[in-house]
């Protein structure tokens, strides 16, 4: 989705990503990014809870009126209701559904991403 956002503002039409995978979102260069820090597939809100997922639409749609630059990123600000379990399961060192080689190459791109970050690059 990064990367159809990418080429729809290099043709003129401005887009927003409302998304939960903040590293790899930032890393392709949207211009205008809603974080939401809730599980994958997740972005819009919670299941059932309209009130939040409108919320969060109108933050995105704030944020196209708004963003002062590219690359602009803001935070909706919400948890996850039945807390951050869900993150111990996914953001963990052991990546237990990766195999060695796997592991070792995710290893290197996130040093790589920390490595730049400290440089300001991104």
């Amino acid at each position: 989705m990064s990367l159809i956002s990418r080429y729809l503002e290099a043709n003129g039409i401005p887009t927003i990503v409302v998304g939960t995978a903040r590293d790899i979102v930032e890393h392709c260069g949207v211009a205008r990014f809603v974080f939401v820090d809730f599980p994958l597939g997740s972005p819009c809100g919670e299941p059932g809870d309209i009130v939040q997922q409108r919320q969060i639409f109108q933050m995105a749609l704030d944020l196209l009126e708004t963003a002062d630059g590219p690359r602009a990123t803001r935070e909706a600000g919400y948890s996850w209701s039945k807390g951050d379990e869900w993150k111990r399961l996914i953001f963990t060192e052991e990546q237990p559904f990766q195999d060695e080689e796997a592991k070792a190459e995710w290893e290197a791109r996130n040093n790589e991403y920390r490595r730049l970050k400290a440089e300001g690059k991104i």
